[in-house]
C-alpha cells in the first residue's frame, strides 16, 4: 500500500512547524518558557508546533478520519494566567501560515488553536490509523539553542508506516564527536520514510532529496555511538560500559532529540543507546521513537529494546518496555546485544 499522499502531508506539516520553531528559537527569552505541572520546560513553540501540525494534516487530508497521539494538551493554556501566552501562540501560528502562503484562511482564533492542540488526545492503539507527534522533541536542547526535532509518524493497524523528522539545527553534512553539532546559519534537515521505500534526507528549504543509508561498519572498534545530551535522560555510565566491551574508542556523540535517529540513518554514527533512569520517567512515549524508528529501519538499521525485541507501537501512548532502546546496523547488532546483556547483568550484580 502506498502512503504517498499521507507522506506529502506529513512533510508539509513538519516543515511549516519547523519554520515556526526556528522563529521562536531565534527570539527565545526566559519569559518564553512555560512550565507544565511536571515542571519540564515547554515553550510557546511546543504548543504552536502541535496546533500547526494538526491544522495542516486536517487541511491536506480532509476526507480521512483524524486521530492524533501527541504530547501536549491545552489544559495549562486555558487558565486565566495563561491568556497572554495563548494569544502569543495564536499570533505566531497565524503569522507562520500567512508567510507560508499555502492556505487561504481567515485568522485562527484562540479557541481554534486550543481545539487543534487538543486533537492530540487520542490513545492510539492497534486498530485504525493514528498520527503520532512530538511537536518539539528535545525541549531542553531547543531552549539551549541546540538540537531538537519535529517528529511525526503514522500508525496503520499498530504498525509505523511512515515517519518524518524535521531537524532545523542539524547540519546537512556529517556530525561526529569532534564537530560542532548545530548549524544555526544552515538550512537544517528533513528526513522522511515510508514503509518499503527507504529513507531520504533533504534540506528544509525544499531542495531535492537524497537517499540515505546507515553505516556499513562491521568492526565495533571502528564504531561511534550516540546518546542523549542530558545525563538525566539516559544512563551514561551504562552506555560507557557497553562501549568499553565493544572496544569503541571514539567518545560518545551527545545530542538532544530524535535528531540522533536522523544522523544515524545517514551513517554519522553506528550505534544509539538509551537507558532510562528510574525516576526520570517510568515509560517510553511512542512519540519519542515512532518517527525515528522507521527513519532508521528504512535506512537499513535495526531498532530494538535492550533484549533484542522490535518496538511495539500498538499498545497505546506508551511503549511496553522498561529496559532500554538500542539502535545499530544489522552486522553490529549481535555483538551489541551481547555487550548490553553482559553490562546490564554486571551492573545489577554490583548493586
Amino acid at each position: 500500500m502506498s502512503y504517498d499522499k499521507e507522506l506529502h502531508a506529513a512533510k508539509k506539516a513538519a516543515s511549516i512547524a519547523a519554520t515556526l520553531c526556528q522563529k521562536v528559537q531565534k527570539e527565545l527569552l526566559k519569559s518564553d518558557i512555560h512550565s507544565k505541572s511536571d515542571k519540564s520546560p515547554v515553550t510557546v513553540a511546543d504548543y504552536g508546533s502541535q496546533a500547526l501540525v494538526s491544522f495542516v494534516l486536517e487541511r491536506e487530508l480532509p476526507t480521512e478520519s483524524f486521530s492524533l497521539v501527541a504530547e501536549e494538551d491545552s489544559g495549562d493554556l486555558r487558565k486565566d494566567d495563561a491568556q497572554e501566552t495563548l494569544q502569543r501562540i495564536t499570533t505566531l501560528i497565524n503569522d507562520t501560515l500567512a508567510s507560508d502562503g499555502s492556505y487561504t484562511v481567515s485568522s485562527l482564533t484562540n479557541e481554534d488553536v486550543l481545539r487543534a492542540i487538543d486533537s492530540g488526545k487520542s490513545e492510539g492503539g492497534s486498530s485504525g490509523r493514528h498520527w503520532v507527534l512530538d511537536p518539539i522533541d528535545g525541549t531542553k536542547g531547543f531552549i539551549r539553542g541546540d538540537q531538537y526535532a519535529i517528529a511525526l509518524a503514522l500508525l496503520d493497524e499498530g504498525k509505523v508506516v511512515l515517519g518524518v523528522l524535521a531537524c532545523p539545527n542539524l547540519p546537512l553534512t556529517s556530525i561526529g564527536s569532534d564537530t560542532k553539532h548545530s548549524s544555526h546559519n544552515g538550512v537544517g534537515c528533513l528526513f522522511f520514510s515510508q514503509i518499503g521505500s527507504g529513507t531520504y534526507m533533504q534540506p528544509l528549504d525544499g531542495s531535492p532529496p537524497v537517499k540515505v543509508h546507515v553505516t556499513t561498519i562491521e568492526n565495533s572498534e571502528e564504531a561511534s555511538f550516540f546518546e542523549s545530551f542530558e545525563a538525566a535522560h539516559s544512563k551514561h555510565d551504562l552506555s560507557s560500559a557497553i562501549a568499553k566491551k565493544l572496544g569503541i574508542k571514539a567518545p560518545p556523540v551527545r545530542i538532544d532529540s530524535q535528531a540522533k535517529y536522523g544522523a544515524l540513518s545517514r551513517g554519522d554514527g553506528a550505534i544509539y543507546l538509551r537507558f532510562l533512569h528510574k525516576g526520570y520517567q517510568y515509560h517510553e512515549n511512542i512519540w519519542d521513537h515512532a518517527a525515528g524508528c522507521i527513519v532508521v529501519t528504512e535506512a537499513g538499521g535495526v531498532v530494538t529494546d535492550a533484549g533484542g525485541k522490535p518496538l511495539d507501537f500498538s499498545k497505546g501512548r506508551y511503549l511496553d518496555i522498561n529496559t532500554g532502546i538500542i539502535v545499530t546496523n544489522q552486522k553490529l547488532m549481535p555483538a551489541l546485544l551481547k555487550a548490553v546483556k553482559e553490562s546490564v547483568e554486571e551492573k545489577a550484580s554490583s548493586l
